[in-house]
């Protein structure tokens, strides 16, 4: 076969040069002492609200899934209860067994500090940190730190934090910072495997809107009745109906003591009130319906405690 007629190659279009990323899914932990703010940061890299965040310690109390989906990959985001050293009561176990767990069977962990503060509850956590699994160390709340002061802060700390674990990369931020959030996601990306994606595009949780009911009143519970109430008091959905664009929930807010549910009431039943219409806006926000919503209180003393009735309210 002579030069002239021999096959020749075809041009190299530019699309062909560069082929398109492989999509990528993977699981991503995101673990750290009580009030660190992991839930906060769960909604920031999904961009909805999924995970509820107050100032009260062990606000989460279930392993819960948060996905964010593009073009070329799907982040699964488990956010755990804060590991918990100070009580040893049944429902604490039943948290700190939902974090151990999902450490053993994720892509990559994120090990959320707070900037400049690392003490023996964070400690207690990183001793759970596996080996095998790649770990990133985010050090959120930077925004909190005095401008003037942030490198003189952080410069000691980033080195003291490296120190105490052979993490893959650490990553100063600011859950509530945009800009932040997106340098994140593209950090992560590449630690994920390629692959099929686990949940429809347009998923933001694995959880069922009785759930997410569930977890927006005793957000407002907690809200409205701040450190007066014990994190101990829980929800129970009685009943959850579906009628087109509406939603009619009925709820029991459980309580271990008399004067706890005096608390939740209020004086002439002002704070309840509150609670039940937060919880109701919120729901509708979620849901982008409206919602019929009623709440009532029951005191059970001891429910806390008991590894059958934990089991029953839905712990692990």
């Amino acid at each position: 076969m002579t030069e002239s007629n021999r096959p020749q190659p075809e041009p190299t279009s530019p699309a062909a040069a560069n082929p398109p990323a492989a999509f990528r899914c993977g699981t991503v932990a995101i673990v750290g002492r009580p009030n660190v703010g992991k839930s906060t940061l769960v909604n920031a890299l999904v961009g909805q609200k999924i995970s509820i965040t107050s100032r009260k310690a062990q606000t989460t109390r279930h392993r819960l899934v948060g996905i964010q989906t593009t073009d070329d990959t799907q982040y699964v985001f488990v956010d755990t209860p804060g590991f918990q050293t100070r009580h040893a009561s049944a429902l604490n176990r039943s948290l700190n067994r939902a974090v151990t767990s999902t450490l053993s069977s994720v892509d990559l962990v994120l090990f959320v500090v707070e900037a400049g503060q690392y003490g023996p509850d964070d400690e207690k956590v990183l001793t759970l940190l596996p080996r095998n699994t790649p770990v990133l160390l985010v050090v959120n709340k930077i925004d909190r730190l005095p401008g003037d002061r942030r490198s003189e802060i952080m410069f000691p700390f980033l080195e003291k934090m490296g120190q105490q674990f052979p993490f893959r990369e650490v990553v100063p931020m600011s859950a509530k910072t945009r800009d932040h959030i997106e340098r994140l996601l593209g950090i992560i990306r590449p630690y994920l495997p390629e692959g099929e994606p686990m949940y429809d595009a347009d998923a933001m949780t694995d959880r069922s809107e009785r759930f997410l009911a569930s977890e927006i009143i005793r957000e407002k519970v907690f809200r409205w009745t701040g450190d007066e109430l014990p994190y101990t008091s829980t929800v129970i959905i009685d009943k959850f109906e579906t009628e087109g664009r509406l939603r009619r929930v009925f709820a029991t807010i459980l309580v271990e003591r008399d004067a706890h549910k005096a608390m939740v009431i209020g004086s002439k039943g002002a704070k309840l009130k509150q609670i039940s219409t937060e919880a109701r806006l919120d729901m509708e926000k979620l849901f982008d319906g409206k919602v019929y919503l009623e709440l009532w209180i029951k005191v059970k003393s001891g429910w806390a405690d008991n590894e059958a009735g934990l089991r029953a309210y839905g712990y692990e």
